[in-house]
């Protein structure tokens, strides 16, 4: 209970400061929006790397050579629980936005982190504005920005990797950028498994090599979900060996 008691507390003075640093990035992104663009993003790296110390979250980091310095990718990953983007978005080199449900929409304050931070908000029951968030994210993708997106269009409850929706994929396809491949194991055990409870744990995240789809076959293409899912469901599936090996000890 201490540690839900702490992030709480923790995330209560980041509301407050907020007040502050968000008319401040605004300003600064008036004068040089790269310079916001950065400042932003480490801000909410700081924030989330001290929320991971406070809930006792340890995280071997595999593959981050695979990711590319100065261009643009998109991340794909398995989703297992709450604890996932805040893990990732904390390690990411490049300005990167995350694609996440449009209720995040109603939270006050991260809604405008969020825009900072170039993420998109789907709605996946109104497939004209779906359209528009991934045409977004083709834009976003073709000025350098980086995107996140987890394809399985809801958090995995279950063991393994569920079935990839196809249309994630055309955020690659149109703007030939590599796909990155992000696998991460036992996230749900921070916080999900035990409700409300956060519990100290150990994960793993790791990146896969690049997938490079400018280099692909039209054939190729239209098996684009099913090739990325294969390597996230092995990842997946060797790390949760080394998770039990670990759990074992």
């Amino acid at each position: 209970m201490i540690r839900v008691i702490l992030v709480a507390l923790f995330m209560l003075i980041v509301f407050i400061v907020s007040l502050i640093m968000l008319p401040l990035e605004w300003l600064i992104g008036k004068i040089n929006i790269n310079a916001k663009d950065i400042s932003s993003l480490r801000m909410v790296q700081g924030i989330f790397k001290i929320v991971l110390f406070i809930s006792g979250t340890k995280t071997t980091i595999i593959g981050k050579e695979n990711i590319p310095i100065g261009e643009s990718v998109l991340f794909v990953g398995n989703h297992r629980g709450n604890f996932d983007t805040v893990i990732a978005y904390s390690i990411m080199p490049n300005i990167t936005g995350f694609i996440a449900k449009k209720e995040m929409n109603k939270v006050p304050i991260i809604r405008v982190w969020m825009r900072y931070l170039y993420c998109l908000l789907l709605d996946r029951q109104n497939p004209k504005e779906g359209l528009k968030t991934i045409l977004k994210g083709i834009e976003y993708l073709k000025n350098g920005k980086s995107i996140v997106i987890f394809p399985e269009g809801t958090r995995n409850d279950g063991d393994g990797v569920l079935k990839f929706h196809g249309g994630s994929f055309k955020l690659a396809e149109k703007s030939n950028c590599k796909i990155i491949p992000m696998v991460q194991n036992n996230t749900e055990n921070i916080l999900e498994t035990h409700m409300p409870f956060i519990k100290r744990t150990q994960t793993i995240i790791e990146f896969g090599k690049p997938i490079d789809v400018a280099s692909m076959s039209k054939e190729e293409r239209r098996n684009l979900p099913d090739i990325t899912y294969n390597v996230v469901k092995d990842i997946y599936e060797h790390n949760k060996c080394l998770i039990n090996k670990s759990n074992a000890l």
